[in-house]
């Protein structure tokens, strides 16, 4: 496997098993099927694991009747059970849509367990949980916001077992979507260009990014994307790694780029603020005795791609 592979919510080898989607029914039928649950996309962990129950567990009386097939786990059907309709006691809306969702919800069917905001934890889950997480994650935070027809308006129902929707009025049929994002990992001489967003914590720098738009390649997207928000010019592009990212739902291609000019003017309504740092200035900042600079958050493709960078292991 290349180092690539390794970020997170990549790597895992999951058998996402599509042919069988087809017949839901058999496959909650099949022997050891289990389901992971998740309130308003936190998924429920037990400790430091992702709580798998069996399908006739009684909390899944809270769970919505549509299942979403996320694949075979040693021959057993694993699904994803969206519990958002349950309300927890003495429920505090306040911090539910913030960036980190510092709140934990507890079940009174699995006590032990807390719904947690997965970019919080997940990098305490083994590579074959965080697939489970996000893909459950993305799936789901789909159904919630294509709940009706793009053709005609009418709402539409869960098919092949939460991987379509069908239209009923129309004949319509729908696919889960996921937006392509480039991030950049460009250099010039000894340094790399970072960015921030407003809003971030104080010091929080990461690597530049954004969607690629309709009919563009990817190296054309970084050429572009870097150009309108720091006002530099790339030339060669490579492709480093990729890591889908459910929030909501996008899959982030980071690539490298050699900047051909080092003068930065920055689009203040892109972004917040622009600026060179050196190899070893983002070591400290890794090791945390920097004094003003934090590092992109862990588990980030971001942070993935410069730890990789200092290393030297970016094939």
């Amino acid at each position: 496997m290349r180092i690539a592979e390794t970020v997170t919510f990549g790597g895992s080898g999951l058998d996402r098993a599509a042919e069988l989607r087809g017949d839901v029914a058999a496959l909650r039928q099949r022997a050891g099927a289990v389901a992971i649950l998740l309130w308003r996309g936190k998924p429920l962990l037990s400790g430091e694991s992702l709580q798998r129950v069996a399908l006739d567990h009684p909390v899944m009386a809270d769970a919505a009747a549509d299942l979403v097939f996320l694949g075979l786990e040693d021959g057993a059907p694993v699904f994803a059970a969206d519990l958002s309709g349950w309300t927890p006691p003495a429920l505090d809306d306040r911090t539910l849509n913030q960036f980190l969702d510092p709140s934990q919800q507890v079940h009174p069917g699995l006590p032990d367990a807390v719904f947690a905001e997965l970019r919080a934890v997940m990098t305490r889950l083994t590579p074959r949980e965080a697939e489970l997480a996000a893909t459950a994650k993305a799936i789901w935070g789909w159904h919630e916001t294509h709940r009706f027809c793009a053709r005609c308006g009418v709402q539409s129902r869960i098919a092949m077992a939460g991987w379509q929707r069908d239209c009923g009025a129309c004949g319509g049929r729908h696919f889960p979507r996921t937006d392509p994002v480039v991030i950049m990992l460009i250099t010039h001489g000894n340094n790399v260009l970072l960015g921030r967003s407003p809003g971030w914590p104080a010091g929080m720098y990461s690597l530049l990014a954004g969607f690629v738009e309709p009919g563009e390649t990817i190296e054309a997207a970084v050429r572009r994307e870097v150009f309108e928000e720091a006002g530099i010019r790339v030339g060669q592009v490579s492709y480093l790694a990729s890591q889908p990212w459910p929030f909501p739902a996008s899959l982030m291609i980071g690539c490298a780029g050699a900047a051909l000019d080092a003068t930065i003017t920055i689009d203040p309504v892109e972004i917040e603020d622009a600026l060179w740092v050196s190899r070893e200035e983002i070591a400290l900042a890794f090791s945390g005795d920097h004094p003003t600079l934090l590092p992109a958050r862990k588990g980030a493709i971001a942070h993935f791609l410069l730890e990789a960078w200092l290393s030297d292991r970016l094939a």
